[in-house]
């Protein structure tokens, strides 16, 4: 019997949300909901910050590009502290 999986190449999608006057912020998903089962930490922040860069090269408005470009280099910060433990 042959056993095929579905590979997904990445683990997280990310998209921007909210309004200009109640600020707008970044929400995740995971592409395929058994993933979300047997993730590290680190392995879910570098997702995240895959899915940003993607969803970077996509942005448009630069509210969104600072939004984006923030929340990457917060995302590398904690990455770094919890790699430095």
């Amino acid at each position: 019997m042959n056993i095929i999986e579905n590979e997904i190449p990445y683990l997280v999608e990310a998209r921007t949300c909210g309004c200009n006057e109640r600020g707008k912020s970044v929400s995740y998903h995971f592409i395929e909901s058994s993933h979300s089962l047997c993730v590290d930490k680190v392995e879910l922040m570098l997702g995240q910050i895959q899915a940003c860069e993607r969803l970077l090269k996509l942005a448009q408005e630069d509210g969104e590009i600072v939004l984006l470009k923030d929340e990457i280099s917060n995302l590398k910060l904690a990455l770094e502290m919890i790699q430095n433990k």
